[in-house]
C-alpha cells in the first residue's frame, strides 16, 4: 500500500513562515507530479501548488512570491515553504502525487490525511 504522510503544520502569527513535508512510503514504481492542496473553514479545497517529476512548478494566484514547492526525488518527499503568512492562508493543507504502482500501469491519485495550518496573533 502507498501512503502519503504530511507534517510540519501548526499555529503562526501573521506575517510568519512555515514549512510543509510529505512523504510517501510503500511499494511503487514512480511518482510523478506531486502537490498540495487545502481546504479553509468554509471554502472548497484548492489547488496552491504542485511540482513534476523534472521539477517544473505550479502555483496558485493567492499564494505566488510568498510559497515555495520543492521535492527530493530519493526521499520521495515533497516540500512546501510558507512565508509572509495571512489568516486567509490558514486551511487543513493536503499533499498529493500521482504514482505508478507499476511500469507499465497508469498513475493512481493518491492524498494525505492533510495537516492544519493557523494563522492567527
Amino acid at each position: 500500500q502507498v501512503h502519503l504522510v504530511e507534517s510540519g503544520g501548526g499555529l503562526v502569527q501573521p506575517g510568519g513562515s512555515l514549512r510543509l513535508f510529505c512523504a510517501a512510503s510503500g511499494s511503487f514504481f514512480s511518482i510523478n507530479t506531486m502537490g498540495w492542496y487545502r481546504q479553509g473553514p468554509g471554502k472548497v479545497r484548492e489547488s496552491v501548488a504542485d511540482i513534476t517529476s523534472s521539477g517544473v512548478t505550479n502555483y496558485a494566484d493567492s499564494v505566488k512570491g510568498r510559497f515555495t514547492i520543492s521535492r527530493d526525488n530519493a526521499k520521495n518527499t515533497v516540500y512546501l515553504e510558507m512565508k509572509s503568512l495571512k489568516p486567509e492562508d490558514t486551511a487543513v493543507y493536503y499533499c498529493d502525487a500521482f504514482i505508478k504502482i507499476w511500469r507499465f500501469q497508469p498513475s493512481t491519485h493518491y492524498w494525505g490525511k492533510g495537516t492544519l495550518v493557523t494563522v492567527s496573533s
